[in-house]
């Protein structure tokens, strides 16, 4: 990675969430000072629970809800990286009114922060749900559906609030629409857990993973690295053709839930041999789910200078060393 945000002053919204504390983790080691903000809803303390004793981490317990926290959250800041939201398809069909005070009055929030506090630009967490029904493939930034979920909803929401923003008040924004991302920190734990966190905990207690489905709809599965190295371009661009834009943060690649799992075994067998053994099952399909998802990462790699760092195997494969470590060790 050639760019990196370094020596500023950074506020992480969710900064105690998978994404969040990774990304506290990696703006610490580049000498920043780190605002975590975070009201544990779905953010672990056990994830920040390192950076509490350093010297340039501030840990904020509030709600993104909270507009004069927020507010008072960003005062001095450089720099927003927007990560707080309540994730999940499935959660916000069963709780569409929370996602959406979460994902859109909380987005409003932030950019309302940044408009009176001058800051300069904010980078959000933005979704490949925006694509919606849409099968065009690979998905290309420009080329959206209709949402099939209410976070796909809000999420798009967010886009919308940005441009006008940009447009009216001269923040500038960077959206980066994540394709499944995956790494260590992301829990197995809870009804709405992703599929890697869960999948690989299921065959560390050779228990058999469910797959929703016929286990043959398609994924861009993204690692942690590769969204990391997305947020230090998007802060620190001074490409003006880059900015009040949306990135698909993704490898442009899509493995399928069928071929995912046996990369998991593989990754694991290494580990625990009677992994191999364990057998995979089938469950429903999920309303509101994509069939199929791979993402065009030119733009990013044209106006950011991206270059994905780690494909599926790999990111893989240092994921389990993490997830063997704290689900075995």
């Amino acid at each position: 990675m050639s760019r990196k945000l370094q020596g500023k002053r950074v506020l992480i919204t969710g900064g105690a969430g998978f994404i969040g504390s990774n990304l506290c983790e990696e703006m610490l080691a580049c000498e920043n000072r780190v605002i975590c903000f975070d009201n544990f809803a779905t953010g672990k303390r056990e994830n920040v629970q390192p950076f509490l004793d350093h010297p340039n981490f501030t840990l904020i317990e509030a709600d993104i809800r909270d507009y004069k926290a927020v507010k008072e959250a960003m005062a001095d800041c450089d720099t927003v990286l927007h990560q707080a939201a309540l994730g999940s398809v499935p959660r916000s069909i069963n709780d569409p009114l929370t996602t959406n005070e979460v994902n859109i009055t909380g987005f409003l929030h932030v950019m309302q922060a940044a408009r009176e506090t001058g800051m300069k630009r904010v980078v959000y967490a933005a979704s490949s749900s925006t694509y919606g029904d849409s099968k065009a493939l690979p998905k290309r930034e420009d080329v959206i559906g209709l949402p099939l979920s209410p976070y796909a909803v809000t999420k798009y929401v967010n886009e919308l609030y940005a441009k006008v923003y940009g447009d009216l008040f001269g923040v500038e924004t960077i959206g980066l629409r994540y394709f499944n991302v995956f790494g260590k920190r992301q829990t197995p734990d809870g009804a709405y857990a992703a599929a890697i966190p869960k999948f690989i905990r299921a065959f560390l207690e050779h228990k058999s993973p469910v797959l929703h489905g016929d286990g043959r709809q398609t994924r861009d599965f993204t690692y942690i690295a590769n969204v990391i190295q997305m947020n230090h371009l998007a802060a620190v661009t001074d490409n003006p053709e880059a900015v009040n834009k949306v990135y698909n943060t993704a490898c442009g690649d899509r493995t399928n839930l069928l071929e995912l799992t046996e990369i998991i075994r593989e990754a694991l067998v290494r580990f625990d041999p009677a992994v191999a053994k364990v057998k995979t099952e089938f469950g429903p399909a999920r309303e509101g789910d994509v069939r199929d998802s791979l993402a065009d990462v030119s733009r990013a790699e044209a106006l950011l200078g991206y270059r994905p760092t780690h494909k599926l195997r790999e990111g893989i494969r240092e994921a389990i060393d993490w997830y063997w470590s704290n689900l075995k060790g």
